[in-house]
């Protein structure tokens, strides 16, 4: 591996997830948002939302179609569903959740946004840009990895997640298969737009512009649908407790793809998404502390 290119280790991990407070109270650990699901992919929100819970936040709130959002809340109790109006994402919904932030109804520190989400560039791009000015933490996943949504929130704390199609569809930029310069072209990207982007891949490359870092962990069986969703929730989660954007980036890229061995070992490439989420908890405690 290039020397420019360094990899994730558990020692770095274990060095940026931040200690708990042995006096610490609800909502001192971080509050997260999930904006998505739709009328086919209602499960998507879901795994986000469960994954920020697994980060150790302390709410987490899923803003979802009113449609759906019955099979949302049946599906957990400890998801806080808001209900919007529409099946899409029009600016209507967009001003709702701004309004209801803005009045102290939802508490947010980091969001994520495009898990099964439905609406076009312009009204995603118009929220984005609502919350990042809010200075509100960003995971942009999904439906909403488009350019143009990207450049109203240059510079901001976000995360991209995109897989290899996904990038393309974002910069028109078809990525080589060597490593090397896979790193090369996100890291440019990453400079160009003021983001930190993590292209999901067998390595994942994370790169803010100025660092470039590979995570090995994971497992083939991740391909399974949802565990991206579970790693933009992760993501958001450390991002409210308080990491950086790269720091979050690469601790939840690190941990997912621990989760996603455990669960292989003991289930080969048969599992389910909610059962790489249950492993999560057994994958997280060695890095847990408490302060006084």
């Amino acid at each position: 591996m290039s020397s420019q290119l360094l990899e994730i280790s558990e020692e770095m991990v274990r060095n940026t997830i931040p200690p708990r407070r042995r006096s610490s109270h609800k909502g001192e650990n971080g509050r997260v948002l999930v904006v998505g699901g739709g009328r086919i992919f209602h499960g998507a929100p879901i795994f986000a939302a469960l994954g920020a819970y697994r980060a150790g936040v302390d709410v987490v709130y899923v803003a979802s179609p009113e449609k759906v959002s019955n099979a949302i809340r049946a599906f957990s109790p400890s998801l806080i569903v808001f209900p919007l109006p529409d099946v899409k994402l029009t600016e209507g919904c967009a001003n709702i959740i701004v309004k209801n932030i803005e009045k102290g109804v939802l508490k947010v520190d980091s969001a994520v946004i495009g898990p099964g989400l439905s609406g076009s560039s312009r009204h995603i791009a118009f929220l984005a840009y609502k919350l990042s000015s809010l200075n509100i933490k960003l995971v942009l996943d999904a439906a909403a990895l488009k350019k143009e949504i990207v450049e109203k929130i240059s510079g901001r704390d976000v995360v991209l997640t995109p897989h290899e199609f996904e990038f393309y569809r974002m910069f028109g930029e078809k990525l080589e298969k060597e490593l090397e310069k896979r790193a090369e072209v996100v890291k440019r990207y990453a400079s160009e737009f003021q983001v930190t982007i993590l292209l999901k891949g067998m390595m994942d490359v994370i790169s803010d512009g100025r660092t470039v870092l590979i995570n090995k962990t994971g497992s083939p069986g991740m391909t399974v649908g949802g565990t991206g969703d579970v790693l933009a929730g992760l993501i958001a989660g450390f991002m409210a407790r308080g990491l950086r954007p790269l720091e979050a980036a690469f601790v939840g890229a690190y941990v997912n793809g621990l989760a996603g061995e455990a669960i292989s070992k003991k289930k080969g490439f048969h599992f389910l998404t909610e059962e790489l989420i249950e492993e999560l908890p057994n994958v997280l405690k060695r890095f847990d502390k408490v302060i006084d």
